[in-house]
């Protein structure tokens, strides 16, 4: 197998959506093709997932009990071969402050719509090569692309968010891989 492909999941304060979405993403990737990562755009280092987001992926049959908030930040950009973004406002942010990842972000629910399955085998060739030519750094973030937060919300919204992730998540499993 060659080198594994970096999947960086971003949400707000990788609290809740993007940790979420890589358990689930590291949970289909039974070949270890992915090297699955979250991280957020403003975010408390160091904190582990709440009481919500652990019942939320217990749902599906996931724990993560490693997980601890980071920043995403310009190491993490360049080490990327694909960043997923959980809403609009995460790709301005991934635009202004980290331009150099930009042709390389979109938002969860356009690639799982959008990206074209491989041809093959998947590699980081492959894949940059899929993500570029959707020229995701040259659409203008839309409404529809919003995974919405369960931040301030009950168990209940964890719920769906979750069961909303775990869709989005296996499409693009199957679009990655």
């Amino acid at each position: 197998m060659g080198e594994r492909l970096v999947v960086y999941m971003v949400c707000t304060g990788n609290a809740a959506r993007s940790p979420m979405a890589a358990a689930m993403l590291r949970d289909l990737d039974a070949d270890g093709r992915l090297d699955v990562r979250s991280a957020g755009i403003l975010v408390l280092e160091g904190h582990p997932i709440g009481t919500r987001t652990r019942s939320a992926l217990a749902r599906h049959g996931l724990v993560d009990h490693a997980h601890r908030s980071r920043q995403f930040r310009g190491d993490d950009a360049v080490e990327a071969d694909l960043v997923v973004a959980m809403e609009p406002l995460h790709l301005r942010w991934v635009r202004r402050n980290l331009p150099e990842a930009a042709p390389i972000t979109g938002s969860l629910r356009r690639l799982a719509r959008d990206l074209s399955p491989p041809e093959g085998g998947a590699d980081a060739v492959d894949l940059g090569r899929r993500v570029r030519a959707l020229e995701l750094d040259t659409l203008e973030p839309e409404p529809w692309e919003e995974v919405v937060d369960p931040g301030a919300g009950e168990q209940d919204d964890f719920d769906r968010c979750s069961d909303e992730l775990r869709l989005l998540v296996a499409e693009l499993h199957r679009r990655l891989t």
